[in-house]
């Protein structure tokens, strides 16, 4: 009877978070102008493609997804790689201040981002990058959870790996290209899906920055589009197309997450 309520439980809670996904899709598949309640019409054999043709035969909606790939990728391998190196050093190199820098970088994680949107603007202006690509992507080149989760899993692995190599004659670059890096792969896959993720969906700052239509990110473009065509199943089918990449991603680097997530020392 236990394992009964477990797995009814467990059922009723992933239906409550499939929901959205499944009128998402539903809504796609629909010509509806507007959101309708009655289950008749949603689950009715009236399927059609014709909002993925009118989204994916829109040039506007395959620029957006072009800004929104570059604003997301290059993040991804930039912090990969430079969190990488950063926890590298934090956990395993000792100079003076290293705990204090360490707790500095997580003290900015505490400051609401809102506040500091107003700062950047005025900065980025100055800077000419409104309505450019270099304000979504240069501060977003390294992130300090990144750091943090690379820093507390390296923290696990044994000096021994690096006296080694050093006895062989290693230096610093070659300990970490050869050694370091191969042994992080698992965390920082977990740092490139929380970076892709984050960028991907993210609304609030693109909707700062940029301005003109053809620099929207798909979010922004998204948002925009159901004030400009009003019609349900249009913005559906954008937002399933918009899913798409984050699905693929977690699907493909879900082994990795689980490992770096539990060998970081967050579970």
């Amino acid at each position: 009877m236990k394992r009964i309520i477990a797995y009814a439980s467990v059922t009723f809670f992933a239906a409550c978070f499939l929901l959205p996904f499944i009128i998402m899709i539903f809504g796609s598949l629909r010509d509806m102008q507007y959101a309708l309640l009655s289950p008749s019409y949603w689950f009715s054999d009236q399927l059609t493609l014709e909002n993925y043709r009118y989204v994916l035969s829109d040039g506007i909606f395959l620029r957006w997804i072009f800004n929104s790939v570059v604003i997301t990728v290059i993040p991804v391998f930039s912090q990969m790689f430079f969190c990488t190196v950063l926890g590298y050093i934090f956990a395993k190199k000792v100079f003076p201040g290293r705990e204090i820098i360490f707790w500095v970088f997580m003290a900015v994680v505490m400051i609401p981002q809102q506040l500091l949107i107003i700062p950047k603007y005025i900065m980025f202006s100055n800077f000419g990058w409104i309505n450019s690509y270099e304000a979504l992507i240069v501060p977003e080149i390294w992130g300090i959870m990144g750091v943090f989760l690379i820093r507390q899993y390296l923290q696990n692995i044994p000096n021994d790996f690096e006296e080694a190599a050093k006895i062989d004659g290693a230096g610093d670059f070659k300990i970490f290209m050869k050694i370091i890096f191969p042994l992080s792969i698992p965390v920082v896959a977990t740092v490139g899906t929380f970076s892709f993720i984050a960028n991907w969906n993210d609304l609030f700052q693109p909707l700062i920055y940029m301005t003109q239509e053809n620099m929207f990110p798909v979010t922004v473009g998204l948002a925009s589009l159901l004030g400009k065509e009003g019609h349900f199943g249009i913005e559906m089918a954008g937002s399933a197309i918009s899913f798409i990449p984050t699905f693929l991603i977690f699907l493909f680097f879900q082994r990795y997450f689980t490992e770096g997530i539990q060998l970081s020392g967050l579970k």
